[in-house]
């Protein structure tokens, strides 16, 4: 058996949260996969941050800028972010953490999913390993902490091939239908909900959304499709930046933003870079904004919360 040596990783003095909701809508877990293993090979180097050579932190790190996620310097630090993950219950792309030094967490790495982990190894430089390693990584494993969701973004790009809700299963369970929508908004702004009388042929005032579907009505918010609200159905990425854009009264913001599938003049150009510039979305690992793709329910929270923190 090759031995590893591990050199120890200081800790840090300044501690950066990672914002695991929409720094990258919607990587998925072949993103962090493509993104992890164009390393592979590349050097184990202390202190090494870029392609030249990685510690173990440095890896973690700069895949995870690369998916838009912002981790802290050292392993120890990355420890200290995310929710803590069973062994049993791991996701492509959670952070798995070993002790090596004897003198607790020292070693950083990305689950990739079947026992499997890739990290910067100072022995082998980037490279993939079991984590259940007998004869060393399974005797050090001290635990691991999920920063982000690739697992939904799975889901989501899987049903996301197909741009027609027609005679396809959508699950609600993962995707925000128009009248959570209308909900969420409703409630984000305060909007008075008591008259259920919607206006629109298919939302009865007996529906249980029907007083926000209303609301968002009344607000100019929605104006439905020849009289429909269609409440049980997803809403795509595009058309719910004009809803963020309306109901939050958003103007220009000053971060400069751009996706490979918006044209300029588009109909929702306008509202897609005006939630761009304002730090709301952030697109995908692609550098696209995914204009057809159904909006998930994480998404709805963050693009709510973060608009109705700006408005």
């Amino acid at each position: 058996m090759k031995k590893k040596w591990l050199l120890p990783i200081f800790a840090s003095f300044m501690v950066l949260s990672a914002f695991p909701a929409d720094n990258v809508d919607a990587a998925s877990p072949a993103d962090v996969l493509s993104t992890a293993k164009k390393y592979i090979n590349t050097p184990y180097r202390s202190g090494g941050t870029t392609a030249s050579g990685f510690d173990c932190s440095g890896f973690t790190s700069k895949v995870f800028s690369e998916l838009g996620i912002t981790l802290n310097r050292t392993s120890g630090g990355q420890y200290n972010q995310g929710t803590a993950v069973s062994k049993a219950n791991l996701q492509v792309g959670d952070l798995v953490f070993f002790n090596t030094s004897g003198k607790g967490v020292s070693h950083v790495a990305i689950y990739i999913g079947n026992s499997q982990m890739i990290g910067a190894e100072s022995s082998e430089g980037v490279t993939i390993s079991s984590i259940n390693d007998p004869y060393y990584w399974g005797k050090r494993y001290v635990g691991a902490k999920r920063v982000a969701n690739f697992e939904e973004e799975k889901v989501v790009e899987a049903v996301n091939k197909t741009a027609e809700v027609k005679n396809k299963e959508i699950n609600f369970n993962i995707y925000a239908s128009r009248a959570e929508v209308a909900v969420k908004i409703a409630e984000a702004l305060g909007l008075d909900t008591t008259d259920t009388n919607t206006g629109f042929e298919d939302v009865k005032s007996t529906h249980a959304n029907a007083g926000a579907i209303a609301a968002v009505r009344k607000a100019g918010i929605f104006s439905g499709d020849n009289g429909k609200f269609n409440p049980a159905s997803p809403i795509t990425r595009s058309q719910i930046s004009l809803v963020i854009m309306n109901a939050f009264k958003l103007e220009q913001g000053n971060i400069s933003k751009t996706f490979t599938d918006v044209k300029p003049g588009s109909k929702t150009a306008d509202a897609i870079q005006i939630m761009a510039s304002n730090g709301i979305t952030s697109g995908k690992a692609d550098g696209t904004y995914g204009l057809a793709d159904y909006v998930t329910k994480t998404h709805l929270d963050i693009f709510v919360t973060k608009a109705k923190a700006i408005r």
